[in-house]
């Protein structure tokens, strides 16, 4: 598999994302997040994205249970922080998001002492004794405390070596910009953003990224299911996609049919022409799903399915498309 730089580190170009295995929309069992994340490492994949929230630690104790017995140096792993998980008093209230979770729920904390408090309970969650990279996770509405606490926390933490890289994990990429200018980060990821329905990262996020050498993760590449199969109720950005989302997405599918292709394998491979994007980071809830996406990172796409995109002005024109058509 392709390798990438993320600062100091040597990544695969593909990473499993673990937000499915933590039972993003439907429950997942554990032999079905055993086989996912084994399907994963015997495909190649090198690179490993967790968070508190996925599954309220579900998922970071499940892919912590498989990495644990692998050579620590073989992978790297990233983990982020922001959320403290906690048992509330009496029932959990049901999560709209997550199934199959503990009574645990997270607990919004970017504060310096939040932060190393969130490091240290997912290293227990992982069983690991370290994580490569340190993410602080959708600080949306919490600039101030990000820049005074958690990034301050993370600098630390990576100015001892306990950590390669530090960033910040998000669905927008207005603030990651902000971040860029007013911290020294080594890479972003950016969820949902970079698409065939969504260029808005090209604007200035890719830019500065590039400017300062700021590596990209790029996760939500299919926009939550709508470009991996385009139909009226599909999710996009986690919610139900309105009807021109829909439609957009189905004409791009009804393209992909015309020139032979499929839209999965498009979508994976124009996020990954862009120069900014270091790794695609893929989630998956069972073993044929990433064995689904490594074969779309790899199914030819023809030249005159690119030109064609690019002649409808489907994309953005500022956007690489493969092939450099």
């Amino acid at each position: 598999m392709k390798r990438s730089r993320l600062g100091s580190l040597d990544v695969t170009s593909i990473g499993l994302g673990s937000a499915p295995l933590g039972g993003l929309f439907a429950p997942v069992s554990d032999a079905d997040a055993e086989s996912t994340i084994a399907q994963g490492w015997s495909a190649g994949i090198r690179f490993y994205d967790t968070a508190p929230l996925y599954g309220f630690g579900l998922a970071e104790r499940r892919l912590g249970a498989f990495l644990r017995r692998q050579p620590r140096e073989s992978y790297a792993i990233s983990t982020k922080v922001g959320r403290l998980l906690r048992a509330p008093d009496g029932a959990a209230a049901e999560d709209d998001h997550y199934k199959g979770t503990s009574r645990e729920r997270p607990v919004f904390d970017f504060s310096y002492d939040g932060v190393m408090r969130s490091v240290e309970e997912s290293l227990v969650r992982l069983g690991l004794d370290r994580v490569d990279v340190l993410l602080v996770h959708d600080p949306d509405d919490h600039y101030d405390d990000a820049v005074a606490g958690a990034f301050r926390a993370l600098q630390r933490l990576r100015a001892d070596g306990t950590v390669k890289a530090i960033g910040a994990g998000m669905n927008q990429s207005e603030m990651l910009v902000r971040f860029a200018e007013a911290v020294p980060v080594d890479c972003f990821l950016l969820a949902g953003r970079y698409t065939l329905l969504d260029q808005g990262a090209l604007d200035a996020l890719f830019p500065v990224c590039r400017e300062k050498n700021i590596g990209i993760l790029l996760g939500g590449i299919y926009n939550s299911g709508i470009l991996a199969n385009p139909h009226t109720g599909a999710k996009f950005n986690y919610q139900d996609a309105d009807a021109v989302l829909v439609a957009r997405a189905l004409a791009l599918d009804e393209l992909c049919r015309k020139h032979g292709t499929e839209l999965k394998a498009a979508a994976l491979q124009f996020c990954m022409a862009h120069p900014a994007v270091t790794v695609a980071v893929m989630g998956a809830r069972n073993a044929a799903e990433v064995a689904d996406n490594i074969a779309m990172s790899e199914k030819v796409v023809p030249p005159a399915f690119w030109q064609e995109l690019r002649a409808r002005k489907l994309v953005d024109a500022r956007a690489p498309l493969p092939g450099g058509a």
